[in-house]
């Protein structure tokens, strides 16, 4: 707005020298200050302090409209019907539900520090569109069928796995997805150990080559975007715990954290230890709570209850 609001400054000064050029030249050629050489000048003055006023009216209603502009777009790609988001509750279910929950936990997280919750939520939607170019090479699609990296070894798995970040990146940007979630998609595993493969490299305690082993992607450059990588990296390990409470949640969350903050993953992001800690208290409480025990109720013996109401929760 302030950079705005002085380009409109110099081009009102710029104006009002014109004028006054005009009007120096009917003097010098007339051989006398007229009255339009005055009016010119004066004209220009009045109009570069007019065009002045205007600048610093409007500006910030443009900026306010710029700004409500970007959040109706954020909006309507949170819509389940939008294309991409369509196109991933179709043909890779697992990876939808995943985002799905991620973006619960960004929004939530993001709201703790203060970050802006509707791009965290957007960003996590689409963090893994790139999934849909081979969506059963990735565990939540596989729904009990045949693992295709059973068949491959760690190099090729590890190129497909990581392969996702960039497809994702290319589809967001045919459909034209706002920059700030191109970002997040781009940025959202940052340059990451993919660890599972790494360890089935590395065989007879010989180390694997770990650069190989690794996203080949930009660190997170902002909250939003760690606050995904976080969010991402919560949902799926806690998703592989077995009847996990509270207190493991929140223990495998911020072995996540650590994990991150130790690689270097979020040294870029702008996130101080104190909104590292807000996430992850965040994350956790939201995961315990989509995660909460159920009652256990005595069995029917007496037959007085129906099949379909035996597990009624409260």
């Amino acid at each position: 707005m302030v950079l705005g609001s002085f380009a409109l400054t110099a081009t009102a000064f710029g104006f009002a020298v014109a004028l006054l050029g005009v009007g120096a030249l009917i003097a010098f050629y007339t051989g006398r200050v007229s009255a339009d050489a005055i009016g010119h000048f004066g004209a220009g003055v009045a109009g570069g302090a007019v065009a002045v006023a205007v600048a610093f009216l409007l500006l910030p209603l443009l900026a306010r409209f710029s700004r409500l502009g970007e959040e109706i777009s954020l909006r309507e790609l949170c819509d389940p019907g939008a294309p991409l988001l369509r196109e991933l509750s179709e043909h890779a279910g697992g990876t939808y539900n995943h985002s799905v929950m991620a973006g619960a936990l960004a929004e939530a997280s993001a709201r703790s520090i203060g970050a802006s919750p509707l791009l965290a939520r957007v960003g996590a939607y689409y963090h893994d569109i790139g999934k849909l170019v081979r969506p059963q090479f990735f565990t939540e699609n596989q729904l009990g069928l045949r693992n295709p990296h059973d068949g491959a070894g760690p190099e090729q798995s590890v190129m497909v796995i990581t392969a996702h970040v960039r497809e994702g990146v290319e589809m967001a940007r045919r459909a034209r997805l706002p920059e700030p979630v191109i970002d997040i998609i781009a940025q959202h595993h940052g340059t990451s150990l993919v660890a599972y493969f790494y360890r089935k490299a590395s065989v007879g305690g010989v180390p694997a080559d770990e650069a190989l082993y690794r996203y080949d992607g930009v660190l997170p450059k902002s909250r939003e975007a760690a606050i995904v990588m976080l969010a991402d990296a919560a949902e799926a390990i806690v998703r592989g715990l077995a009847d996990p409470g509270p207190v493991q949640i929140e223990a495998a969350v911020r072995r996540i954290a650590r994990t991150k903050v130790a690689d270097g993953q979020l040294a870029d992001s702008g996130m101080s230890e104190s909104d590292i800690e807000a996430v992850v208290v965040a994350c956790a409480k939201m995961l315990s709570g989509l995660r909460h025990s159920r009652v256990a109720y005595p069995e029917d013996t007496e037959g007085e209850q129906d099949a379909g109401h035996s597990q009624l929760e409260p």
